[in-house]
């Protein structure tokens, strides 16, 4: 069933709007099936009887007919132009409820194919949303808004606390931490801290400190901050982004399957000895109607109508099974490429990690108790707003063994990029890393080595300080989600053999993570362009890969791969869209099956494939050589069709034996 890809544009909208196609089909059905009843159990004259099947037939031929001449106009002929001249020779001799059904079914597939392309060009249009449309320029000594296209390199923007950053550029005033997560995919807020020397050109990337530096589309702190801009809009991160996504797209052609390069040569062959039939009677002693009836029944005969619906009625079959267990497929292409999978791409935070920080470490050091070390924490870090400060307060609560009594916190401040500090009962408590202490106190040796070895395990780690004396270590990581190590595991044992981990965060964490999950390699520190080179790479060593991501940074990487996967609600829109498959509920373990029902189905379309193909092969000489009338043809012609179905409609009823969905 190909050949649809070609002119799925301009018949998106009709009278129904886009779903014009699908109730112009169900429709078509739905008169077959009235025509039919009244043939077979009315005792109205024929004529009443041809007024559904007219119907029918109209609404089944209409996109089918528009298609073939947008085709033969091309100079190509295509089942879309076989099925009509069948469609037309069962009407010629009076089978109108065969070449309904013909049209009936070939409509249907044509029309549910056409729907998940259209989805997929919404994509591009979510991405942009991301971008705020106007900036606060600075002129003279006020700040005035102004649309991002009027931005030009080296303008000075000012970017409220809370809101959009609205153009790549470099901090040259206040401090904040900035959310990066919607273009680097880093599961913590980065700080940031204003450059040195602000007049200076930064034509150059690497002229431009990383604490410095701030995308479009990322997400401000709580300061206002003013930034100087250095790349226009069309040339920022987020719009590259948008261009790589939209290339990649433009190069996935739907899967030209098997039966296109089979139709190109059987079409017009099958055309030539219909009519060549025709004009057997002054060869064979029979009169021209004769020879008529049986280029008609050789037509039908050879009228690849199971052919043509053994593969959409199968993809179709393992969409919906999809559906029902969570996994949104978009369309027979990534159905088929997802089962023939040996290497998998993962993100790592909110696809193999939860994406939220966590307490994983608490290690005391001079003989406070649990209970008192956490209650000074707690109180400190309760009068920060920071993503890290609310992770130690909520799983220091827990911790704790009794919650009462947390000490008032006087003159508490925030040290960008290293800390915080407050005042509690008369004495000064410092939470932080190592350059927080580094200016007024010499950190232990046997300390400092206790928070490199934590850190060496990929995590964040704080020191805490009551007075002059070190009083305890925390450790905080985005842990990985419990489902991750379970879920790898049975990849691998269906036979996934490269499993490996793409993030933007370091590579100590990448390896810490890697080796708790089970991965095969783990690459830190990637930008989204650097992300979709390793996925480019990793494709020609493995020839199909699949990336699974939920962010947008992910986009690129994923549309470059051969499938792109997305996880979730929790996954942004775009990733969603830009995904040729999407995990609806934010489970990783719904993978496997999906793998497992992929493989399931192009076994279901290579079964349809020999059972259409070996019918015609049957058929088509015994209609040749008079051993079959158009009665029998029509009866093995829609007996395959109708076993093809079937046989796909068994995907409907797959399980799991991995995963029980």
């Amino acid at each position: 069933m190909s050949g649809h890809n070609h002119g799925s544009c301009e018949h998106s909208h009709g009278i129904f709007g886009e779903r014009t196609e699908l109730i112009f089909a169900v429709g078509s059905g739905v008169f077959l099936l009235i025509g039919f009843l009244l043939d077979k159990f009315s005792a109205l004259s024929f004529i009443y009887i041809l007024v559904p099947y007219l119907i029918s037939y109209i609404l089944g031929g209409y996109y089918t007919l528009k298609e073939a001449i947008t085709e033969i106009s091309k100079g190509r002929f295509e089942i879309d132009f076989l099925m009509l001249v069948a469609a037309v020779g069962a009407a010629l001799l009076n089978k109108w409820a065969e070449g309904a059904l013909l049209l009936f079914l070939f409509s249907l597939g044509h029309s549910l194919e056409h729907l998940a392309m259209a989805k997929a060009r919404k994509s591009i249009e979510s991405l942009t949303k991301l971008s705020p449309k106007i900036a606060m320029r600075k002129e003279g000594d006020s700040f005035v808004e102004v649309g991002i296209e009027a931005l030009r390199i080296a303008d000075i923007i000012r970017i409220k606390p809370n809101s959009a950053v609205s153009a790549d550029g470099v901090l040259i005033k206040g401090k904040t931490s900035i959310n990066q997560a919607p273009i680097t995919g880093e599961s913590i807020p980065v700080d940031k801290e204003p450059v040195k020397n602000p007049e200076d050109e930064f034509s150059a990337d690497s002229d431009i400190p990383e604490k410095s530096r701030v995308y479009a589309g990322t997400i401000n702190g709580d300061n206002s901050i003013e930034i100087k801009v250095i790349k226009e809009s069309q040339d920022s991160t987020l719009n590259r982004l948008i261009n790589m996504v939209q290339e990649a797209q433009e190069k996935k052609s739907p899967t030209q399957l098997l039966t296109d390069k089979f139709e190109k040569y059987y079409v017009p062959a099958v055309l030539i000895l219909i009519v060549l039939m025709n004009f057997a009677f002054l060869v064979v002693d029979e009169t021209w109607q004769d020879s008529f009836y049986r280029s008609m029944a050789a037509l039908v005969a050879a009228s690849p109508c199971a052919l043509a619906i053994s593969t959409p009625s199968a993809v179709l079959s393992g969409i919906a099974r999809a559906a029902k267990g969570g996994v949104l497929i978009k369309g027979g292409k990534p159905l088929e490429d997802l089962g023939t999978l040996r290497a998998i791409a993962f993100d790592k935070t909110g696809t193999l990690t939860e994406g939220k920080p966590k307490m994983t470490d608490v290690v005391l050091l001079n003989g406070l108790s649990n209970d008192e070390f956490l209650r000074n924490v707690i109180a400190l870090e309760s009068s920060s707003n920071h993503p890290l400060a609310k992770a130690v307060v909520r799983d220091g609560k827990s911790k704790m063994t009794q919650l009462n009594g947390f000490p008032e916190v006087h003159d508490s401040e925030a040290v960008q990029g290293k800390g915080i500090r407050g005042n509690i009962g008369g004495e000064l408590v410092q939470i932080g890393n190592l350059e927080l202490f580094e200016e007024n106190s010499e950190v232990p040796v046997k300390v400092q080595n206790q928070v490199k070895s934590l850190e060496k395990q990929g995590k964040t780690v704080m020191l805490v300080q009551n007075g002059n004396e070190f009083s305890g270590i925390l450790a905080l990581m985005d842990t990985p989600r419990e489902a991750a190590k379970s879920t790898l595991a049975k990849l691998k044992k269906i036979g996934i053999r490269k499993m490996i981990m793409l993030t933007g965060d370091n590579q100590e964490v990448a390896n810490a993570v890697a080796s708790e999950i089970g991965l095969t390699n783990a690459y830190g520190s990637l930008l989204p362009e650097e992300k979709v080179e390793r996925i480019k790479q990793l494709k020609e060593d493995e020839s199909k890969i699949a990336m699974i991501g939920d962010g947008v940074n992910d986009a690129p990487a994923m549309a470059n791969s051969t499938v792109g996967i997305a996880m979730g609600a929790a996954g942004s829109d775009v990733a969603l869209e830009t995904a040729d498959i999407a995990l609806m509920a934010d489970r990783l373990e719904i993978l496997p099956f999906a793998i497992a029902l992929s493989r399931k189905a192009q076994q279901i379309v290579k079964q349809n494939l020999w059972i259409s193909l070996g019918v015609v092969a049957l058929l088509l000489p015994a209609t040749i050589f008079g051993w079959a009338n158009i009665g029998i043809a029509v009866l093995f012609h829609e007996g395959s069709t109708i076993v093809v179905v079937l046989n796909a409609l068994r995907l409907l009823a797959f399980k799991d034996k991995y995963s029980n969905i």
